[in-house]
């Protein structure tokens, strides 16, 4: 069984500190080794050998850079898979005493504190590549002023998928996509009442993707709000986070927006019902993008399947960082092995970068490096609508409770919407308690 986020914080806050204290040499070198002079990214490192820590779900996702910096430099990178839930066991791993050299990690300020990154990491504010990256990429990575996390690929997307076919015989054009959640569920009325394909395909059966109904609605939310959140002073019971929640049960769920098997929809089962044209419209993140690449040509896409952006009250997107958006690198107190971890992230965010992204057609963390031929219109379209993105939870709350995990619940009538709320604000604040954050 799954533990809860607040059993995890809990877990983390308490064996991380055992495990960091029982190694005063790492402990000291922690927040000091970030520097150590210029790195240059093809110095020869012949007999040295990394450790980079990946979930199952990506452990091909480095190789490229790994085999291009192996023959560039004759080190040795050697990738092991940390079993699911990776946010849980490398935390027990960590505190267990093992350590890697490298590791990929959300860098969001939510789940990057789970590592203790002053007590654990090298910092990584004076390393080369730090400026190159874009405004909102470098904005990731940072806690308490301090940069932790290497930002190697562009933070997820939030947006709508939508089946090209289905809106075509619904006759909406791309001059009419919403501007709006409202325009959204109007057009969701329009699509479904025209060809009769659900307009939404919610994913019940593997529940995290039930909470991106619920995120758009709340970016009217100020900065205001999400500052006082984390000092303790807002709360997930707000007023608006419970219209939020009672909205998508009323409105999408009641309102029979949704495929007819919405409790057990997976995510596999959203990707395939969107490209077939059995689903004209899915809220998703660029987890879904990788899905359709990897099975779909550039060309198959473009055809099949289009991207627009949608919040609360605009058309703007929303960004949410993952696990493969960030790499760190740990104070292990072996000089030699963390100056090549540091040449390592210089290699990959510097001439192999270019290499690095068009293996993946992914786009570029960097201004100065194009965004790679061959990425899909919705990639690009994700692209576009980056700069001016939202903010997720995750990337704003210093903690990112469980709010799949209460929709869940909520859509077997077994919590009702202020109890989804309530639910999220104890998670909240027992990890906020466990983290020892200001004000809890």
């Amino acid at each position: 069984m799954k533990r809860t986020a607040a059993a995890l914080a809990l877990i983390c806050a308490a064996t991380l500190t055992l495990g960091a204290c029982s190694d005063s040499s790492v402990q000291d070198t922690a927040g000091q080794a970030g520097g150590g002079g210029e790195i240059d990214p093809l110095a020869p490192l012949e007999g040295v050998e990394l450790t980079f820590w990946t979930a199952q779900s990506t452990l091909n996702a480095a190789d490229q850079v790994i085999d291009a910096f192996e023959e560039a430099t004759g080190a040795r990178v050697t990738t092991e898979a940390i079993p699911d839930l990776y946010e849980q066991n490398v935390p027990t791993r960590l505190a267990a005493g093992d350590r890697p050299d490298l590791m990929f990690w959300q860098p969001s300020v939510s789940t990057l504190p789970f590592i203790q990154p002053a007590r654990n990491l090298l910092p990584l504010d004076d390393e080369p590549w730090v400026d190159d990256l874009g405004p909102t990429e470098r904005s990731l990575g940072v806690v308490d002023g301090t940069r932790y996390a290497a930002v190697v690929t562009s933070p997820a997307m939030l947006g709508v998928y939508y089946n090209k076919d289905v809106f075509r015989q619904a006759g909406v054009s791309e001059d009419e996509l919403p501007d709006s959640y409202d325009e959204l569920l109007q057009l969701a009325h329009t699509v479904q009442d025209a060809t009769g394909v659900p307009a939404f395909y919610e994913v019940g059966g593997d529940r995290w993707p039930l909470q991106w109904q619920v995120q758009v609605q709340l970016t009217d939310l100020p900065d205001e709000w999400w500052d006082g959140l984390n000092r303790n002073e807002e709360s997930w019971t707000d007023p608006v986070v419970v219209d939020a929640i009672t909205r998508y049960q009323d409105e999408v769920l009641g309102a029979g927006l949704a495929q007819e098997d919405y409790r057990t929809g997976t995510f596999t089962g959203q990707a395939e019902a969107i490209w077939e044209g059995t689903a004209a419209m899915a809220l998703n993140v660029t987890s879904f993008q990788s899905q359709l690449q990897a099975q779909h040509s550039t060309e198959e896409i473009d055809e099949t399947v289009g991207w627009f952006p949608v919040a609360n009250s605009d058309a703007r997107g929303l960004y949410s960082p993952d696990q493969t958006n960030g790499v760190v690198a740990f104070a292990t107190g072996d000089e030699q092995r963390q100056r090549a971890a540091r040449q390592f992230l210089a290699f990959w965010l510097g001439p192999d970068y270019p290499d690095f992204i068009a293996d993946r057609r992914i786009p570029s963390v960097q201004p100065a490096v194009p965004n790679p031929d061959g990425m899909p219109g919705t990639a690009r379209a994700q692209v576009a609508a980056l700069p001016e993105a939202h903010g997720v939870f995750q990337a704003r709350a210093i903690v990112a409770p469980e709010l799949h995990v209460g929709l869940a619940d909520l859509i077997y009538g077994e919590k009702t919407p202020e109890e989804v709320a309530a639910f999220v604000e104890n998670q909240f604040d027992d990890i906020a308690r466990a983290q020892g954050a200001d004000g809890f």
